[in-house]
């Protein structure tokens, strides 16, 4: 009968923990968890007396208590969490090459933003209250900061 109780008790430790770290919200794996503790607390009072219902209470306690503090220390998340770094960048400084007046080429529909191709690299670029189509050659109007306007070439 003790396999039953542990087991009992130790399948809803766990459980709990994944409700606490891992499926916070649900309630079904916590509400299992507490369920499946008070069943093993339980059969170690009805079939084992109230000396080892006694242990076994307090011992549960004292294994939820050490159970959530090993669970929230900062080693333990550093040997889950990921290690490595992005050292790239969203936006690359590429825009800082253009100027006003080259040209180039609508790689997509801008309407009013597209991309653009221009000097081998592709851009994000602006058409203002202009539509621009796929393929239509293009000319920077002018750019602020980052951002590129362009307008359609008239030939």
């Amino acid at each position: 009968m003790w396999a039953v109780i542990i087991t009992l008790i130790l399948t809803g430790i766990l459980l709990l923990m994944l409700e606490i770290l891992v499926i916070p919200g649900t309630g079904l794996a916590g509400f299992i968890g507490f369920f499946a503790m008070a069943s093993g607390i339980w059969f170690a009072y009805s079939r084992e007396g109230t000396s080892a219902g006694n242990v076994t209470l307090v011992s549960t306690v004292v294994l939820n208590v050490v159970a959530v503090v090993v669970a929230l220390r900062s080693k333990t998340w550093k040997k889950a969490q990921l290690q490595s770094a992005i050292n790239s960048k969203a936006v690359s400084d590429d825009a800082a090459s253009l100027a006003p007046g080259q040209r180039g080429k609508a790689i997509s529909r801008c309407a009013p933003m597209g991309k653009i191709f221009i000097n081998g690299k592709y851009f994000e670029a602006d058409a203002g209250t202009r539509f621009i189509n796929q393929g239509e050659e293009i000319e920077i109007e002018k750019i602020e900061g980052k951002k590129i306007y362009i307008k359609p070439i008239k030939e």
